[in-house]
């Protein structure tokens, strides 16, 4: 059965060079220049919802940019930020995975230096420095997906951190290091 990715990439003709290509994801080697690639998103704090195409012959228009950061907020403070390229194609790459075309449902996007300080303090499985207050980190979930089947496809890229909180239902991803917990 092929997946969705499968069916992409072999359109792109790129099937044969799989997931892990650094180049994709890393921004070093552009092949993909002429692709559109666009995310949805659900902010399940504040109710709006956003789908959009971030890429576009190998540009992120800036309204993207802006629409993406604005739906990707702090909740708490209204505080936006840019968000890393490379966390949106890293997305981008994880809903080729999965088997769903819903959009993600987003816990916590980016958050400032205040709010993050107000969680760490509430709660030890806050980090003091996350990449959350660089917008490099999310918390997702995907409905109709288990929390479990999205980390596995996340884990699987090896394109950076991934925590997996299976009670509260959704998974962290970054890109950082390559890590996991």
């Amino acid at each position: 059965m092929q997946t969705r990715r499968h069916t992409l990439l072999a359109g792109l003709g790129l099937a044969g060079l799989g997931l892990a290509a650094p180049g994709l994801l890393a921004g070093t080697a552009r092949a993909d220049a002429l692709e559109t690639r666009a995310l949805g998103f659900h902010n399940l704090h504040t109710g709006e919802a956003l789908t959009i195409e971030y890429w576009q012959n190998g540009v992120v228009p800036e309204d993207a940019a802006a629409a993406i950061s604005h739906v990707l907020r702090d909740h708490r403070t209204g505080e936006t930020h840019p968000i890393d390229l490379r966390l949106l194609d890293l997305l981008h790459a994880l809903s080729l995975q999965i088997p769903s075309l819903r959009p993600f449902q987003v816990i916590s996007g980016y958050r400032s230096p205040q709010t993050n300080a107000t969680l760490a303090n509430a709660s030890a499985g806050v980090a003091r420095r996350s990449l959350h207050m660089q917008g490099m980190a999310i918390d997702i979930a995907v409905e109709g997906v288990a929390t479990s089947t999205l980390r596995n496809a996340a884990l699987a890229m090896n394109g950076g951190g991934v925590g997996y909180y299976p009670d509260p239902g959704f998974v962290h991803i970054d890109v950082g290091r390559v890590r996991q917990w």
